[in-house]
């Protein structure tokens, strides 16, 4: 007995240590960088069911090690390789159930890597929608704009364009007036033209009957009275002539016959003398010429009329003077 006991003792299976239980942190939330605490992440229901089973497992596995620990000592050999045997089988399943738990696990990541990779291209593609959107939008507005100063270019040009019509129609218009206002003093000037050519005409008519006019055609003995007052002033003229010629010949002989001493200017004095006197003659026959155009003139009745005024000379001028052929204004203005 004492040896069966000591063997029984050696034989006694030693006692597996118990596993330590990996208790896994609680994963603390993030913090966004804006300071705000992120909200932790909800479990999916693959997560949940693998944790459940992972914790179902490692509770049958901490009962199953007591339980040995309590019997390893009663069994005997065989109980012992059955116990091993049965240990090996607990500790296959519990493997098994841990793979099957991080396949299930792996799953879930995969699964939630795909929702992640499936939410990131969502958000790319929300993302890129707004973009367009945006963009979109930035070109209506700019388009919006362009056909709003289009339109107000439009309005501008026009604007201008009726700002230069009516300059120009004004600018018509003023020519019009002005040329209206030049036509009405072109239409006047002529009226005071034609009036003016009417009152020359007059007044050329006028002179010309002043000038054809026989101011004493009504009165033939007065004409006759200067008639025999002309013709008498003619010889008394001519008269004079013969005198004044036939003293100038004396005083040309008496020089050549006589010897004049020409110291004392004798000589020079006799010159001056005969030349007078032939100015004298020469004023003379002068006279008589229009002594015979004053016979003329009676002749035809026209004597008596003013050369410059044509107006009638008084009769006593015309008895004072013979001849004469101005009156005294027209002699005053000369």
């Amino acid at each position: 007995m004492p040896s069966n006991a000591k063997s029984t003792k050696k034989a006694a299976p030693k006692k597996a240590a118990p596993k330590k239980t990996v208790v896994k942190k609680a994963a603390r939330p993030k913090v966004s960088s804006k300071g705000r605490t992120a909200p932790p992440k909800k479990a999916t229901p693959v997560k949940a069911a693998a944790k459940k089973a992972s914790k179902s497992s490692k509770i049958a596995t901490k009962s199953t090690h007591k339980t040995v620990a309590k019997k390893s000592t009663a069994l005997s050999a065989a109980q012992k390789e059955l116990a091993a045997k049965k240990a090996a089988a607990a500790k296959a399943k519990l493997a098994a159930a841990t793979k099957a738990s991080k396949e299930r696990e792996a799953r879930a990541k995969a699964v939630a890597k795909e929702k992640a990779a499936a939410a990131k291209a969502k958000a790319l593609a929300n993302a890129r929608a707004k973009k367009e959107r945006e963009a979109k939008a930035k070109a209506l507005a700019k388009e919006r704009e362009v056909q709003r100063k289009a339109r107000e270019k439009a309005a501008t040009e026009a604007k201008k364009q009726r700002e230069i019509e009516n300059k120009r129609k004004a600018i018509e218009a003023e020519k019009a007036r002005k040329q209206r206002e030049i036509e009405r003093r072109n239409l006047e000037e002529l009226r005071r033209q034609e009036r003016r050519d009417a009152e020359e005409r007059k007044r050329q008519e006028a002179l010309e009957r002043k000038m054809h006019s026989k101011p004493y055609g009504d009165d033939p003995a007065f004409l006759e009275e200067l008639r025999v007052l002309l013709l008498e002033t003619r010889d008394a003229t001519n008269a004079q002539i013969v005198v004044a010629e036939s003293e100038a010949n004396e005083m040309l002989v008496d020089r050549e016959r006589l010897e004049y001493d020409d110291e004392d200017g004798s000589s020079v004095a006799s010159d001056i003398q005969r030349d007078q006197l032939k100015d004298f003659a020469s004023s003379l026959r002068l006279k008589v010429d229009e002594i015979d155009v004053a016979l003329a003139r009676i002749d035809d009745g026209s004597y008596g009329r003013c050369d410059e005024c044509y107006e009638p000379i008084s009769k006593p001028r015309l008895l004072a003077q013979l001849p004469v052929f101005t009156c005294v204004s027209c002699r005053a203005s000369v």
